[in-house]
């Protein structure tokens, strides 16, 4: 199993950019009729990270989820960054070149 890291071009800087999730999202409750003083933490999935990147980068990130899935799966690795886990060498090759071929040098994979 490999894992790479996933960066998109920043819409402003265009600086090669990648979402790191710094701590779960909280999910709180509100009711009609009582104060529910709940809060859940959530850890986003890969998908959901690469979501949030709407605006931020210069692709969208729903066009950049259909070619990774071809390939692999988004994950969130251990320190909350944005990962692409591929089965072997082969499959990093060819969504590396698929990136390449949609994306130009806006969207790179880095170890």
């Amino acid at each position: 199993m490999i894992r790479l890291r996933l960066f998109g071009r920043c819409r402003i800087y265009h600086d090669p950019v990648s979402p790191v999730l710094k701590s779960p999202a909280q999910v709180g409750w509100a009711a009609w009729f009582r104060t529910i003083d709940l809060v859940t933490p959530q850890k986003l999935k890969g998908e959901e990270l690469l979501r949030r990147t709407r605006g931020w980068w210069t692709v969208e990130p729903d066009d950049i989820a259909d070619i990774v899935k071809r390939h692999g799966r988004l994950v969130v690795g251990d320190n909350g960054e944005l990962m692409v886990e591929l089965e072997d060498k082969r499959a990093a090759d060819d969504l590396s070149k698929a990136l390449l071929e949609k994306f130009g040098d806006q969207v790179l994979l880095s170890p």
